[in-house]
C-alpha cells in the first residue's frame, strides 16, 4: 500500500477564483443617488459641493417676511391676552405720559412665540408664515422635520431675549445672520439647532 499523500489541487486560476474576482457594484449603497446625500436627491459620497442634493435654500428676504407675518399673528394674540389680563406694555396717564415696560407682557410674548414656533416646526417644519411663502425648516444632517427638542432649542434661542431686553435687536441679528452665512444661510437659531430653511416651491 502506498503511503504517499494525495497531491494538493493546484491553486485556482485568477480568472476562476471566486474570492479574487468580485463583480463590480451595480448601484451605490442605500439606493437612489448615493447614501451621502442627506436630502436624497443626488450628490452622493464625496461630493465637493456641500449643497449637492439639498433642496434650494430659502431666500433670506422671504424668511424675514415670513417672520414678520408670524410676529403679527402671535402679536395679536399677545395684545388680546394682555388686554384681558390688564398687563399693558405701556401705561399712559392723560396728564403725564409714562412708559413702563411690562416684564409680564414681554414674558407672555416670549412664551407664546416659543410655543407657536416649537409646535408648528415639530409638526410640519412650517409656521404659517413659512407655509404661505413656500418654505420649511429641516434638519441639516438628513433633511427631516425637526424633533420637538430641536424645534424648542431653535425657538428658545430666537425668542427668550424677548422676555428680557433688546428683543427687536436680537431678533434682527439672529434672523438676519442668514443674509451673510455661508454655505447654508443659517440664522443663529438655525446654527444652535443644526437646521436650515429650504424652499418647498
Amino acid at each position: 500500500m502506498s503511503t504517499e499523500p494525495p497531491p494538493y489541487p493546484p491553486p485556482p486560476d485568477d480568472d476562476n477564483d471566486p474570492f479574487r474576482k468580485q463583480p463590480p457594484p451595480t448601484s451605490p449603497p442605500y439606493g437612489g443617488g448615493g447614501g451621502g446625500d442627506p436630502y436624497g436627491s443626488g450628490g452622493g459620497y464625496g461630493a465637493q459641493d456641500p449643497l449637492a442634493g439639498m433642496p434650494p435654500l430659502a431666500d433670506s428676504g422671504k424668511r424675514v417676511l415670513a417672520r414678520i407675518i408670524d410676529m403679527i399673528l402671535v402679536g395679536v394674540v399677545v395684545w388680546l391676552l394682555s388686554w384681558l389680563f390688564n398687563t399693558n406694555e405701556f401705561d399712559v396717564d392723560p396728564d403725564k405720559v409714562e412708559y413702563g415696560k411690562s416684564f409680564g407682557q414681554s414674558l407672555l410674548a416670549a412664551v407664546l412665540y416659543i410655543a407657536y414656533d416649537t409646535f408648528l416646526i415639530a409638526k410640519t417644519g412650517q409656521t404659517l408664515g413659512k407655509k404661505w411663502l413656500g418654505m420649511r425648516v429641516a434638519n441639516l444632517n438628513d433633511g427631516s422635520t425637526p424633533s420637538v427638542q430641536t424645534a424648542l432649542a431653535r425657538a428658545a434661542v430666537l425668542w427668550i431675549p424677548f422676555a428680557f431686553c433688546c428683543a427687536c435687536i436680537w431678533t434682527a441679528v439672529c434672523g438676519g445672520w442668514s443674509f451673510f452665512d455661508k454655505p447654508y444661510k443659517q440664522g443663529l437659531h438655525d446654527k444652535a439647532a443644526k437646521t436650515v430653511v429650504v424652499s418647498t416651491t
